[in-house]
C-alpha cells in the first residue's frame, strides 16, 4: 500500500473537474461522504444524462466571490447532517486533488453558507489515502 497522505483537520485542496482550484475543506471522519457548498442549483440534461448547474462561494465568509459549476448528477441521496436533519441531495463526482495526489470522489451538493467550511472531506474520500492529525492544520501547505 502506498504511504498515505498526513493532514490535518482542515485544508487546501482542489477540485479541477468543478474549475475550483483552491477551497479549504474541512476535514470530517464523522461524516461519510463529503459535501460542498452550492446553491442556484439547476438541472438540465446533456447527451441523454442528468447534470446540475450550481453556484458556490468558495472563500469563507465572502459572498461577493462566486464560482459557477456544471456536473454530472450520478445520483441523489437522502442525507442525514450532523444536527439530525435529513434532506435529499444531488451526488456529483469530481477529482479530489490534494499534496499533489489527485482521485476522483463523490460529493454531495448542499447550501452551506451558514457553515464556516465551504467543504467537508468526508472519510470515504480519505479511506485508505489520508491519515489525519486532529491537532494539526495545513499539512498540505497552502
Amino acid at each position: 500500500m502506498a504511504k498515505q497522505i498526513q493532514v490535518g483537520w482542515r485544508e487546501w485542496v482542489a477540485l479541477p473537474d468543478l474549475g475550483i482550484a483552491r477551497i479549504k475543506a474541512k476535514v470530517d471522519t464523522g461524516a461519510r461522504t463529503s459535501c460542498l457548498h452550492a446553491y442556484q442549483l439547476k438541472t438540465f440534461e446533456r447527451d441523454g444524462e442528468p447534470w446540475v448547474e450550481f453556484w458556490l462561494h468558495p472563500v469563507q465568509n465572502n459572498s461577493d466571490i462566486t464560482h459557477r459549476c456544471e456536473a454530472k448528477i450520478i445520483d441523489k441521496r437522502n442525507v442525514t447532517d450532523s444536527g439530525g436533519h435529513k434532506e435529499s441531495r444531488f451526488v456529483i463526482a469530481s477529482q479530489l486533488h490534494i499534496a499533489g495526489k489527485s482521485w476522483p470522489i463523490e460529493i454531495t451538493l448542499t447550501n452551506r453558507d451558514s457553515m464556516k467550511f465551504r467543504m467537508l472531506l468526508g472519510r470515504t474520500a480519505m479511506a485508505g489515502r489520508i491519515s489525519v492529525d486532529p491537532a494539526a492544520s495545513f499539512l498540505t501547505g497552502q
